[in-house]
């Protein structure tokens, strides 16, 4: 197993909503840490003002930052403590594939590397996921090379972060969107973007979002305005076409 020396990574899951997803996905993932000799990376949850509050969390922020407040909060703060990588969970997702995880993917984004060069963002792949078919996985296959990533769980390099300029979310700070144009200019920056088709996640799709009156109308129309902004008045077409538009490897080359 490859193990990643400290500080080069670090696991963080965005607390909104329902303290019993948080509390699963942090118990599988430090298990999994913890049960995974040779590796020595922290798993934190990040208390995103939520109504309910997370016991022992991390850090409990002031005021919810929405998730593309909270990601460029938890970018700048860990880079500052010389972490490399990001992982940036949602909190309503749960890992289905067999253990060992974290160093399962520390070894395949290792091998991606090599066959493909750098990588910006990593991801796994999901189930099932209604918007984006570029996520979903294909077990036959080893990985994926892709335009644009969805952020439910972005490993982020923070090489990739800087050099891409951040997320510009604008008046856009709910999420919806900022995801993909963060993506697209990772890529255009010249970093891979990859999904790991045997590493798998369950996702429940808005299950925070529907709880919140109003939410998500009001992160809809955001959206919309931003991705015209970011990807032109056609943008619902270029969007399909470069979700549509990916690479399976069966294989590492």
């Amino acid at each position: 197993m490859e193990i990643m020396p400290d500080n080069s990574l670090a696991i963080v899951i965005l607390h909104y909503g329902k303290p019993e997803l948080t509390a699963k996905l942090e118990r599988q993932l430090k298990a999994d840490v913890q049960n995974s000799k040779g590796l020595n990376i922290p798993v934190l949850v990040l208390d995103n003002a939520a109504p309910q509050l997370y016991p022992d969390s991390w850090q409990r922020l002031d005021e919810n930052l929405y998730w593309a407040g909270a990601f460029e909060w938890a970018m700048r703060r860990l880079s500052e403590e010389g972490f490399k990588r990001v992982w940036f969970l949602n909190n309503d997702l749960y890992f289905v594939s067999r253990p060992p995880l974290v160093g399962s993917v520390v070894g395949r984004l290792a091998r991606m590397e090599i066959a493909l060069g750098r990588v910006g963002i990593y991801a796994p792949s999901v189930t099932s996921n209604p918007y984006h078919p570029q996520m979903e996985q294909r077990s036959q296959a080893q990985f994926r090379q892709v335009n644009l990533v969805d952020g439910i769980a972005p490993l982020v390099h923070v090489d990739a972060w800087r050099e891409a300029g951040g997320l510009a979310f604008g008046m856009n700070p709910f999420g919806y969107g900022v995801d993909l144009d963060f993506s697209a200019r990772v890529a255009k920056a010249g970093w891979v973007l990859a999904v790991d088709h045997q590493v798998c996640v369950r996702h429940i799709y808005h299950s925070t979002a529907r709880t919140v009156d109003g939410f998500m109308d009001t992160a809809a129309r955001a959206e919309a305005e931003f991705l015209a902004q970011r990807f032109g008045p056609d943008w619902r077409e270029t969007l399909r076409r470069l979700k549509n538009d990916f690479t399976d490897y069966e294989t590492f080359r």
